[in-house]
């Protein structure tokens, strides 16, 4: 990534750390694009942009917006008050006649100078005030929206480089951008009322003070956009690399990967790999900081200039004596309040503008998720379970999925059958495409090619929500909530509503968790957290035997298993499996499992085999045994473990 710090010169950062993850992008086009883009460009821009966080802040709080607008337009008043006064003050005090006969002249003046003061401090607290309540307001708003989207967005996204890394922009700086972009351009009106008045106040005194005084800002107002547009630039061609630095840092701070970094003594290697990170990190800041010091230092002397011309006019205009000394005295303390107004505008413009690209991100993010995302997923879902309770068959025919920037398809023309009632089996080697397929039976994949439906609907015009509500998941990979014991089983369920906690009992022992749940020393009110104070943590075992429970509890009409018992035991795996068993034929449920344990797919009604992402074989056990492929050779190789070696076995006996 190339970053332009000047006209002239062409500063090129230092190469990113090697990996495919630190690779180019297409959103470095962006950057690019940027880069090529002028100070009146960026400030036409800068409108649209406020335009847009005023409409955000609208809707948080509209009472603070206005009542911080209001004030702030009304502190400028008097601002402009206060100094026109301070003409008549002036007037009387550089008048003839004896000293005290002027201070008494001056007296009324001076207390309406001293009430304009005092009224411009009231409504710039008071605006102050109510601006401070914007700034939370706003944050919840743009939180709100982002984790709406991106808890409702198809899990395909999660999947795709292009997404994560637009979702850490948007996640990173877009969100706390917005809160401060609100401060900003609150700070920029003030500024520009404090402009405004200060310009007022000189355009009354002498009309020729007025473009001089706004001559200062043009120097420090370039330097501002300038720098800005630096920092964006450079922060985004560090996206990448950070993300990457954060998660070496993850592996080094997270109690989950300590044992690991450790027991395979990796201490050096990451401190190497993050190094190598860091230190890139380091040569682009630098080389931005030089960058942007001398285009602040040009501005400097570029408003030294104007400043130095513009008192020299001043001068000039007293000399010639087209001005009186009061009016001069007067024109000087507008021009010093202007200047400062101008400083904060320069200052805010630039904070505004840097704000306003990170804003940018988020709008950016939050508006193609919400074109990607399913018009039923944004609406209210409908009440019940649309008959999905009552189904007698769910089909999928010729379903055909890739994975984003996938080279090959995933699942190619795979068609399945599950019965009501019924245990269906999953089989396979790894990378054949059996948990992909079951992510599309369960609704969180949308295949590119086919269908899958219930009974005579399709899955795709259900609503989101009514189609997993039918729907029961226990994951390979699994959550450990960091809550209670109970609502890692409920899952959001109110565990004071009536008939909740004898549900979640008779799910912890259907699942084996029962014995888990009673050792912990609070029971299902156990934190199950180390982090936090008073935390508990369960072995791999007993997390899986919870996960299963969370299934069972849900009593969906299909229940998906994938690997459910990897990390149990052999008789916790026995007493899961029979309770699968029991859920299908007691309670009429239909049941997938997803397993490489094949002699836990002997009683299944029916078992599919998939390799390279397509059904080669299915059937029952007796069905797929007699054929002798690749379910026989599988099921054979797992038995032979199990069968005694006489000669080894008289080998081994004593004598």
């Amino acid at each position: 990534m190339r970053i332009r710090p000047s006209r002239r010169r062409r500063r090129t950062a230092p190469p990113p750390p090697a990996g495919p993850e630190l690779a180019e992008h297409a959103w470095y086009v962006k950057g690019a694009e940027l880069s090529r883009t002028g100070t009146l460009t960026m400030a036409r821009r800068l409108p649209v942009l406020i335009g847009q966080v005023m409409r955000l802040a609208w809707g948080a709080a509209r009472r603070d917006l206005v009542a911080t607008v209001a004030l702030n337009v009304v502190a400028g008043i008097f601002t402009a008050f206060g100094l026109l006064a301070t003409t008549g003050v002036l007037t009387a005090l550089l008048s003839a006649g004896p000293t005290p006969d002027r201070v008494r002249a001056a007296a009324p003046q001076l207390l309406l100078v001293g009430a304009a003061v005092t009224a411009r401090a009231a409504c710039a607290a008071a605006a102050q005030w109510a601006q401070s309540r914007l700034r939370p307001q706003v944050l919840r708003l743009v939180e709100e929206r982002l984790y709406t989207l991106t808890t409702a967005i198809d899990l395909t996204a999660f999947d795709d480089a292009a997404f994560q890394d637009d979702l850490h922009r948007a996640k990173l700086r877009g969100v706390d951008s917005a809160p401060s972009m609100v401060d900003n351009a609150v700070d920029l009106l003030t500024a520009a009322v404090g402009v405004a008045a200060a310009a007022g106040a000189l355009g009354v005194l002498h009309p020729l003070l007025l473009p001089l005084l706004l001559l200062t800002a043009l120097p420090e107002g370039w330097a501002a956009v300038r720098a800005a547009r630096l920092g964006y630039l450079t922060q985004l061609s560090l996206v990448e690399t950070r993300r990457r630095g954060w998660i070496l840092t993850d592996l080094m701070t997270g109690r989950e990967h300590a044992a690991e970094v450790r027991s395979f003594t990796v201490r050096d290697f990451l401190l190497r790999r993050h190094a190598v990170v860091a230190a890139h990190i380091r040569d682009v800041l630098l080389g931005l900081a030089r960058s942007q010091t001398v285009a602040q230092v040009h501005g400097d002397v570029l408003k030294g200039v104007a400043t130095a011309f513009m008192y020299g006019a001043l001068g000039a205009l007293l000399w010639r004596g087209v001005m009186p000394l009061a009016v001069a005295g007067t024109a000087v303390l507008a021009i010093r309040a202007g200047q400062t107004s101008l400083i904060r505008l320069v200052y805010s413009l630039n904070r505004c503008y840097e704000d306003g690209l990170y804003f940018g991100d988020y709008t950016a993010f939050c508006e193609n998720a919400e074109r990607h995302l399913h018009a039923r997923a944004a609406a209210p879902p409908p009440e019940g379970d649309g008959g999905l309770r009552g189904f007698r068959e769910i089909t999928a025919d010729d379903v055909t999925f890739t994975y984003p920037d996938g080279d090959a398809p995933a699942l190619h023309k795979v068609s399945v059958r599950l019965r009501r009632g019924e245990i269906v089996a999953l089989v396979g080697e790894n990378g054949s495409g059996k948990t992909t397929l079951a992510k599309i039976l369960a609704g969180l994949y949308t295949p590119q090619e086919g269908a899958v439906h219930w009974d005579d609907v399709r899955a795709a015009d259900l609503h989101p929500e009514v189609l997993r509500r039918a729907i029961a998941v226990v994951a390979q990979d699994h959550t450990h909530w960091p809550m209670t014991a109970a609502e890692n089983v409920t899952m959001g369920d109110d565990l004071a509503a009536p008939g909740v906690r004898e549900a979640v009992g008779r799910a912890t022992a259907a699942s084996g968790a029962a014995d888990v749940v009673a050792a912990l020393p609070h029971g299902l009110d156990t934190l199950l957290d180390k982090r936090f104070a008073d935390g508990h943590e369960l072995s791999g075992g007993q997390w899986q035997r919870l996960a299963a429970a969370r299934g069972f509890y849900r009593d969906a009409p299909l229940l998906i298993c994938d690997e459910p018992t990897a990390a149990l035991d052999a008789r916790a795996e026995h007493h899961l499996f029979e309770q699968m068993r029991e859920h299908a034929v007691r309670h009429d449920r239909t049941v997938l499992l997803i397993t490489h344990r094949l002699a836990s797919v002997r009683h299944a009604d029916r078992i599919y085999v998939l390799t390279g992402g397509r059904v080669t074989e299915q059937g029952t056990h007796r069905e797929l045994m007699a054929e002798g492929g690749l379910y026989a050779e599988l099921y054979g190789l797992q038995a032979s473990a199990y069968r005694l070696d006489p000669a080894h076995d008289d080998a081994a006996r004593p004598t």
